[in-house]
C-alpha cells in the first residue's frame, strides 16, 4: 500500500486546522480497535497541550483548531470503541473512560484557559490516559499478535510526543508538578527505546523506515527545545518550537501508525 492510500483512510494530520481522522463508520478489526484506543490516549495528552499553548499565548489559531478536532475527534472515536465487539472488562473500562472524559471536556471547553483550572486539565489528563491505556493495552492482548504489538508502540509514541510537549509547557506556564523535569526526561529515554526498537524490528518495512526517518527529523527539533534550561527570553520561541514539532511527529507517527495495523 502507498503512503497516499494512508491519507485515503484519514491517518494523518492536516497542518491546517489539526488532527483530522477521516477514520471508519465502526471499528474494522482489533488492530483498528487498537490503533484508534491508543490515539485515544493520545488525544487526552493533545487536549491538554492545546489549552495550556491556548492560555500562554502560543500558536494560538492553531491551538485552539487542535483544541476543538480533538475534542470532536475523542467524541467520535468513543463511539466506535463502545459499539466494537469487545471482551467485557474492555467495554467496562470504555465506560468508565466516558465518564471522566466528559468531566474533561466540560473543563476545556466551558471557559478560558487559565492557571487554576490548568492544574486540574494536567490531573483530569493523566487519569484519561491511564484508563486508555488499560483499554488499549487489554486489546492488544486479545489479538495477540506481532502486529497488534506493533500498532500499540507505534500507537504510544504518538501519546509520548503530545504528552512530552504537555508537560514541557506546563513546566514554561509554572503550573507543572515539581517532578516534571524528572518525569520528561524519563519520556524522553522511552520515545528513544521505543523509536530504535521500531527501527529494528523484522516487520518494519523500508516504507515504514523512510516515515520513521522523517520522525527523526523532527524529534530533533524537539528534542532540542526542550533541553534547553529555563530562560524567560526564549520561553516563547521554545513553547512554540515545542508546539509545532510536535504535531509534526504526531504527524508522521500517526502514518507509521496506519502502516504497521495494514500488516495485518
Amino acid at each position: 500500500m502507498q503512503r497516499r492510500d494512508f491519507i485515503k483512510i484519514g491517518c494523518v494530520l492536516s497542518a491546517s486546522w489539526g488532527f483530522s481522522s477521516v477514520g471508519f463508520a465502526q471499528v474494522q478489526n482489533l488492530n483498528d480497535a487498537i490503533n484508534k484506543a491508543g490515539r485515544q490516549r493520545m488525544l487526552s495528552q493533545r487536549l491538554a497541550k492545546a489549552y495550556l499553548q491556548i492560555g500562554m499565548g502560543v500558536d494560538l489559531d492553531q491551538s485552539r483548531k487542535i483544541l476543538d478536532a480533538s475534542a470532536a475527534l475523542f467524541d467520535r472515536q468513543l463511539i466506535e470503541l463502545k459499539n466494537f465487539k469487545a471482551t467485557a472488562e474492555i467495554k467496562d473500562g470504555i465506560l468508565k473512560s466516558e465518564k471522566t472524559w466528559l468531566v474533561y471536556k466540560d473543563l476545556l471547553l466551558g471557559k478560558a484557559a487559565n492557571p487554576s483550572d490548568a492544574k486540574q486539565v494536567l490531573q483530569i489528563s493523566d487519569s484519561l490516559l491511564t484508563m486508555a491505556d488499560q483499554v488499549t493495552q487489554q486489546l492488544e492482548k486479545q489479538a495477540n499478535s506481532a502486529a497488534g504489538k506493533l500498532v500499540n508502540i507505534a500507537g504510544r509514541q504518538r501519546m509520548l510526543s503530545q504528552r512530552m510537549a504537555k508537560m514541557y509547557q506546563a513546566i514554561q506556564w509554572e503550573v507543572a508538578e515539581a517532578s516534571s523535569m524528572q518525569s520528561l526526561e524519563t519520556m524522553r529515554k522511552e520515545f528513544n527505546s521505543n523509536m530504535q526498537l521500531l527501527e529494528s524490528n523484522a516487520d518494519t518495512t523500508k516504507s515504514i523506515q523512510n516515515e520513521l526517518k522523517l520522525a527523526r527529523q523532527q524529534w530533533a527539533y524537539f528534542d532540542h527545545a526542550i533541553r534547553q534550561p529555563a530562560d524567560p527570553r526564549m520561553r516563547q520561541q521554545y513553547a512554540t518550537t515545542v508546539a509545532t514539532t510536535s504535531e509534526r511527529i504526531l504527524q508522521q507517527m500517526d502514518i507509521v501508525t496506519g502502516m504497521y495495523q495494514a500488516l495485518s
